[in-house]
Order: C-alpha cells, then structure tokens, then sequence
C-alpha cells in the first residue's frame, strides 16, 4: 500500500529530523514517520549507501525523504544539519535523537579517546540537537531521546556506553521541565 492511500496521516505537512538513522532503530523510525505522513531527514554520519537505501524505501512507497550528513559528535555539523533542513524544508517539528555509539572496554582499557568519542556522539550530540530544536523547532513539536536499558544494568566493560546514557535521560527530564510548557 503507498502511504498517500493510507488514512492515518497523522504528520502529513511536518518534518522529522532522525539522527543515525542509515540503520537499526534509527532507520525503522525513519520510515515509520514517513508512514505517518512526515517528510524525513535521514542523518548520517558515515554510510551515505546506507542512509540513501533508507531514503529509497520512504519514496518507493509515496513519502518523501533526503539524506543529509552530519557527525552528531560536533556542535558546527550539527547546527549544519538544522540548517541544511530549514533551507530544504522550512521547519522542523520533530526531532528523534538515535544517533549512538557503544564501545564496550574494561575501565582499565578505557582511553581518553574512547571516553570522548562516545560522550561527544551521544550525549553532546543529544544536547546540542535538542538547543538547535527548541531554538527552531514548530510550535507543538516533538523531540525523542533514545536511551538504553544499559544504562540501569551494570553490566562490566559498558562504564561509559551506560553513563551516557544515563546522562541523555537526566537531561530529558531536565529538558521536559524547562521546556515541556513552551507548546
């Protein structure tokens, strides 16, 4: 069925910014919002063939979808990314905060690289896409922070995978309070 016959169009008009969403959850939640209307960004960091597939399979069944490029790790390419969507699109409205990394290591093999890369694509990246949604974001928009049931487990070798995590969901429940109002 082509999504323009389906009568759930619940997001017809609004644009759906998902991060890491070449692949995995990201990609499914992609073209779940395609199917409910939504015109989608699908954001990579590194697998253009990837994210371009994802984009084909929204247009294939009547949704409309672009790839744009962007290592959610770095503030400049994030703010590109919102930049880029508002020049093609014009607004946004939701913005779904997938894109992630997990390196597994013992603490005692954990280098100052690792602990920065993780922290800089999944809680910087978290941080300062939801600053650039509020700053543009449509009234009544969304945004959707992905955690990890990691994050509560204690399991060895995820230290940093976990605290990320659990950094994302302190600063939702810092983001709903300050900015839950403003629809």
């Amino acid at each position: 069925i082509k999504i323009e016959e389906r009568m759930d169009m619940k997001l017809k008009g609004k644009v759906a910014i998902v991060t890491g969403a070449s692949r995995g959850i990201g990609r499914q939640v992609a073209i779940q919002l395609a199917q409910a209307g939504a015109k989608v960004v699908v954001n990579y960091s590194s697998n253009e063939g990837k994210a371009s597939e994802v984009v084909k399979t929204i247009e294939q069944s009547g949704a409309e979808a672009t790839t744009i490029c962007a290592d959610v790790g770095k503030v400049s390419e994030v703010e590109a990314l919102f930049s880029e969507t508002l020049k093609r699109y014009g607004r946004v409205d939701i913005l779904v905060n997938n894109a992630a990394i997990m390196e597994c290591n013992a603490i005692t093999d954990v280098t100052e690289e690792m602990f920065d890369r993780q922290f800089a694509i999944n809680l910087k990246g978290t941080y300062f896409a939801c600053q650039q949604a509020m700053k543009h974001m449509a009234q009544g928009g969304a945004i959707v922070n992905f955690s990890s049931s990691v994050s509560g487990m204690m399991i060895p070798t995820y230290s940093i995978y976990a605290a990320t995590k659990g950094a994302v969901e302190q600063l939702t429940r810092q983001l709903a309070k300050e900015f839950g109002p403003k629809d």
